[in-house]
Protein backbone atom coordinates (compact mmCIF):
# COMPACT_ATOMS: atom_id res chain seq x y z
CA UNK A 1 0.00 0.00 0.00
CA UNK A 2 2.80 2.43 0.87
CA UNK A 3 4.57 1.63 -2.36
CA UNK A 4 1.47 2.54 -4.33
CA UNK A 5 1.20 5.80 -2.40
CA UNK A 6 4.87 6.60 -3.01
CA UNK A 7 4.54 5.89 -6.73
CA UNK A 8 1.38 8.00 -6.91
CA UNK A 9 3.07 10.89 -5.13
CA UNK A 10 6.06 10.66 -7.44
CA UNK A 11 4.06 10.76 -10.67
CA UNK A 12 1.58 13.35 -9.46
CA UNK A 13 4.39 15.62 -8.34
CA UNK A 14 6.24 15.23 -11.62
CA UNK A 15 3.17 16.35 -13.54
CA UNK A 16 2.98 19.58 -11.52
CA UNK A 17 6.66 20.23 -12.17
CA UNK A 18 7.76 23.58 -10.80
CA UNK A 19 4.47 24.20 -8.99
CA UNK A 20 5.66 22.25 -5.95
CA UNK A 21 5.88 23.81 -2.52
CA UNK A 22 9.61 23.33 -2.05
CA UNK A 23 9.55 24.36 1.60
CA UNK A 24 6.87 21.79 2.48
CA UNK A 25 8.66 19.18 0.39
CA UNK A 26 11.91 19.87 2.26
CA UNK A 27 10.13 19.47 5.62
CA UNK A 28 8.71 16.14 4.47
CA UNK A 29 12.20 15.17 3.31
CA UNK A 30 13.57 15.95 6.75
CA UNK A 31 10.91 13.79 8.37
CA UNK A 32 11.53 10.89 5.99
CA UNK A 33 15.28 11.21 6.62
CA UNK A 34 14.79 11.20 10.40
CA UNK A 35 12.49 8.18 10.11
CA UNK A 36 15.17 6.31 8.15
CA UNK A 37 17.83 7.19 10.74
CA UNK A 38 15.56 6.12 13.61
CA UNK A 39 14.38 2.91 11.95
CA UNK A 40 14.94 -0.23 13.98
CA UNK A 41 13.97 -2.75 11.32
CA UNK A 42 14.61 -3.12 7.62
CA UNK A 43 10.97 -2.73 6.53
CA UNK A 44 10.59 0.60 8.34
CA UNK A 45 13.95 1.77 7.01
CA UNK A 46 13.09 0.84 3.43
CA UNK A 47 9.72 2.62 3.58
CA UNK A 48 11.33 5.79 4.97
CA UNK A 49 14.30 5.82 2.58
CA UNK A 50 12.02 5.14 -0.41
CA UNK A 51 9.83 8.08 0.58
CA UNK A 52 12.94 10.21 1.03
CA UNK A 53 14.19 9.34 -2.47
CA UNK A 54 10.80 10.14 -4.03
CA UNK A 55 10.73 13.51 -2.26
CA UNK A 56 14.26 14.24 -3.49
CA UNK A 57 13.24 13.43 -7.06
CA UNK A 58 10.23 15.72 -6.63
CA UNK A 59 12.47 18.52 -5.35
CA UNK A 60 14.51 18.30 -8.56
CA UNK A 61 11.46 19.58 -10.45
CA UNK A 62 11.35 22.81 -8.44
CA UNK A 63 12.03 26.13 -10.08
CA UNK A 64 15.35 27.08 -8.50
CA UNK A 65 15.77 30.78 -9.13
CA UNK A 66 19.39 30.80 -7.96
CA UNK A 67 22.12 28.18 -8.00
CA UNK A 68 20.04 25.76 -10.11
CA UNK A 69 22.98 23.66 -11.31
CA UNK A 70 24.54 23.37 -7.87
CA UNK A 71 21.17 22.60 -6.27
CA UNK A 72 20.43 19.80 -8.73
CA UNK A 73 23.96 18.47 -8.27
CA UNK A 74 23.42 18.40 -4.50
CA UNK A 75 20.09 16.62 -4.83
CA UNK A 76 21.67 14.00 -7.11
CA UNK A 77 24.46 13.43 -4.58
CA UNK A 78 21.93 12.95 -1.80
CA UNK A 79 19.89 10.56 -3.94
CA UNK A 80 23.02 8.50 -4.63
CA UNK A 81 23.86 8.36 -0.92
CA UNK A 82 20.28 7.36 -0.05
CA UNK A 83 20.36 4.57 -2.62
CA UNK A 84 23.72 3.43 -1.32
CA UNK A 85 22.35 3.41 2.25
CA UNK A 86 19.38 1.32 1.12
CA UNK A 87 21.62 -1.16 -0.65
CA UNK A 88 23.94 -1.46 2.36
CA UNK A 89 21.00 -1.90 4.74
CA UNK A 90 19.64 -4.68 2.57
CA UNK A 91 22.94 -6.52 2.11
CA UNK A 92 24.75 -5.83 5.40
CA UNK A 93 22.14 -4.51 7.84
CA UNK A 94 20.99 -1.19 9.25
CA UNK A 95 24.30 -0.42 10.95
CA UNK A 96 26.06 -0.45 7.58
CA UNK A 97 23.64 2.19 6.29
CA UNK A 98 24.69 4.75 8.91
CA UNK A 99 27.77 6.03 7.06
CA UNK A 100 25.90 7.07 3.89
CA UNK A 101 23.12 8.50 6.07
CA UNK A 102 25.64 10.64 7.94
CA UNK A 103 27.07 11.95 4.67
CA UNK A 104 23.53 12.94 3.64
CA UNK A 105 23.34 15.26 6.63
CA UNK A 106 26.72 16.78 5.70
CA UNK A 107 25.54 17.32 2.10
CA UNK A 108 22.33 18.92 3.39
CA UNK A 109 24.32 21.44 5.41
CA UNK A 110 26.61 22.22 2.48
CA UNK A 111 23.88 22.77 -0.09
CA UNK A 112 21.52 24.64 2.23
CA UNK A 113 24.20 27.33 2.51
CA UNK A 114 23.56 28.16 -1.15
CA UNK A 115 20.04 29.29 -0.36
CA UNK A 116 20.52 31.06 2.95
CA UNK A 117 19.74 34.76 2.87
CA UNK A 118 22.77 37.03 3.18
CA UNK A 119 23.68 38.22 6.65
CA UNK A 120 23.69 41.84 7.77
CA UNK A 121 27.43 42.35 7.19
CA UNK A 122 27.31 40.70 3.81
CA UNK A 123 24.49 43.02 2.75
CA UNK A 124 26.37 46.01 4.08
CA UNK A 125 29.83 45.26 2.68
CA UNK A 126 29.18 42.63 -0.02
CA UNK A 127 30.98 39.33 -0.36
Amino acid sequence: MRLILVIFLFFSSVSVASDIDLEANMKNMGLAYKNSVRATDLATFNAAIDEFIVLLETAKTADFKQHRTASLEGLDKVINQAKQAKQLATTRGLEAAKAPLKSIDELRKKYHELHEPPGFWELLFGN
